[in-house]
């Protein structure tokens, strides 16, 4: 398809129209560092130091536990392959959704930025929030609950991302260097703790059973989730045909060597018995995993060394999810799909009408008691839309084979093939093993089909044929001032 011009309407590259269309431009104002950044420090959130003691109590070994680690870590690498090369073919603000329409047309697209934008990312921001405001009270003496403090947390870094995009990616850098930095040393001392004992991470038991196992992936997938957010924010990526496949890439790849190392380091310097009553819904008053593991090497300091990390972690994880969950329905509202007031950008050309927005629902998920229950209830959607990702791989291979792709997939197809297997199986699973979860998840996909069929089905398709589509013009062109 031949590309627009990088101004709105009618007006050509070198009319007068274009200086005035400057400002209705996203800024590619991430560069390489800001783009690992993103990718890591949006996976790394608390699962890292909480997820190994419910896995315990499900998988009966370490063997089990780390196996199920390993495999989550395949599946999302294979996925992460797959956004890199989306993500090099369409380096445009929107993502997922972008791909989606793609591959598969506007309905789709819509659907994923549905639930995206109404549960996951206001969701996402109100867990890390609760997480880091629940982490830092005890430090700082808070003693009025965790959810103002949550509140004050969600408007200071929605602030913060409505300044313009390189305030929020410096950020987003010196909090995912902070907090690997103190993963890695929990993990290295952990590892090498006098008191551990190798034999304990080669302990076998016996297999938990298939629906068990899959319990255990899909907990570990928590953990890994986020490799497919920088996507979200491509449109302002500096270079990224280059800097995008790398630092989805090569952030994925970071994150399965700091998991692997922590995971074993865990198990090495404690006995399975205190893992498996490590904090978790079962036992909610005793301390984390990661707290029992730092205490084998920092003895009584442990304690605040990691109430700081795991508020660093997820104050992190909760700005990279602000910064980029933003520019999904501002892309969708460049299409038509959503009202136009979501695409207004501010004059640092941020879309900060949808960064409001979108911390005002986080807001009211963090006053929820239940926010973590409807988050819940769009895991199965989620990996739904991961999977038809990974499927327009395969299309888009097929349909439109000599599009400039700055990154493809190796072994293809058979990666994006095994990513849809096995996504395909954890549905099923998921299905089988939390079926009300699933049945709210595709019903509130459901509710979004209607909306999409009932508001904006005719409309999109005038829009389409007057103006084409927005995203072969502004969003890939850019401004790098």
């Amino acid at each position: 398809m031949t590309e627009r011009p990088a101004g709105p309407g009618p007006a050509g590259p070198h009319s007068s129209a274009e200086d005035g269309a400057k400002h209705d431009r996203l800024v590619r104002g991430l560069g390489p560092w800001a783009a690992a950044s993103l990718t890591v420090g949006t996976i790394i959130g608390t699962g890292v130091f909480l997820k190994a003691g419910v896995m315990a109590q499900l998988g009966g070994s370490a063997v089990w536990v780390l196996a199920a680690w390993a495999v989550a870590g395949v599946l999302s690498f294979t996925g992460a392959m797959t956004y890199a090369e989306l993500g090099g073919m369409y380096p445009h603000a929107g993502g997922e959704y972008v791909y989606l329409r793609r591959g598969y047309g506007p309905l789709m697209g819509y659907l994923y930025a549905w639930n995206r934008f109404w549960i996951v990312t206001p969701g996402a921001i109100a867990a890390y929030a609760v997480g880091s405001a629940t982490f830092l009270a005890p430090v700082i003496g808070t003693d009025g609950g965790s959810v103002p403090l949550a509140l004050a947390l969600i408007a200071g870094f929605t602030a913060i991302n409505c300044l313009n995009v390189r305030a929020g990616g410096t950020l987003q850098t010196v909090l995912t260097v902070m907090k690997v930095l103190m993963i890695l040393a929990i993990g290295l001392g952990a590892l090498f703790a006098s008191s551990g004992d190798w034999s304990r991470v080669t302990a076998s038991g016996e297999f938990p059973g298939a629906g068990a196992f899959g319990a255990l992936v899909l907990a570990a997938l928590w953990a890994y989730d986020g490799w497919n957010n920088l996507p979200m924010a491509a449109g302002e990526v500096r270079d990224p045909a280059r800097n995008l496949p790398r630092a989805i890439v090569g952030g994925a790849l970071g994150v399965l060597a700091i998991y692997a190392l922590v995971n074993v380091g865990y198990f090495r310097s404690l006995p399975f018995e205190e893992i498996v009553t490590a904090s978790s819904t079962k036992y909610p008053d005793a301390p984390s995993v990661a707290q029992k593991a730092a205490t084998t090497f920092l003895g009584g300091p442990a304690s605040a060394l990691l109430a700081i990390a795991m508020t660093v972690s997820a104050v992190s994880a909760m700005n990279g999810s602000m910064l980029t969950g933003a520019r999904v329905p501002y892309a969708v509202s460049r299409d038509g799909l959503a009202p136009r007031f979501l695409s207004k950008l501010n004059a640092a050309r941020v879309p900060a009408v949808a960064v409001v927005v979108q911390g005002a629902l986080a807001c009211v998920f963090a006053l929820s008691a239940r926010f973590d229950q409807l988050t819940d209830a769009v895991v199965f959607a989620s990996w739904l839309f991961y999977a038809l990702n990974a499927g327009s791989v395969l299309r888009l291979r097929r349909r439109v084979p000599d599009h400039p792709r700055p990154f493809r997939v190796p072994g293809f197809p058979v990666v994006p093939v095994v990513f849809v297997v096995l996504a395909t199986l954890l549905l099923v699973n998921t299905v089988v093993t939390a079926p009300a979860p699933s049945a709210l998840g595709l019903g509130m996909t459901a509710v979004g089909a209607l909306v999409y069929l009932g508001l904006y089905r005719r409309p999109v398709s005038l829009a389409t044929k007057r103006n084409g589509d927005h995203h072969e013009g502004i969003e890939s062109q850019g401004d790098r001032t």
